[in-house]
């Protein structure tokens, strides 16, 4: 026997949806444009390494150098 229709229920299902696909795709157009300006995911300007090498730990210095 099939159920029997619940259009209300439907309607809101969809509407549910609905709003949190566009609320996805709103988060994704805002982090493009965060990253477009250089910013992080929580509004803070991102650092930018200016150096070139890493630094190396001071054991493994230590232990390079004996």
């Amino acid at each position: 026997m099939p159920r029997k229709p619940n259009y209300r229920f439907d309607r809101m299902e969809r509407d549910r949806q609905k709003a949190a696909k566009k609320a996805e795709r709103l988060k994704a157009k805002q982090d493009k444009s965060d990253e477009k300006k250089g910013l992080g995911v929580d509004g803070s300007p991102l650092e930018v390494s200016t150096e070139l090498t890493p630094n190396l730990p001071t054991e493994l210095e230590s232990e390079s150098s004996e």
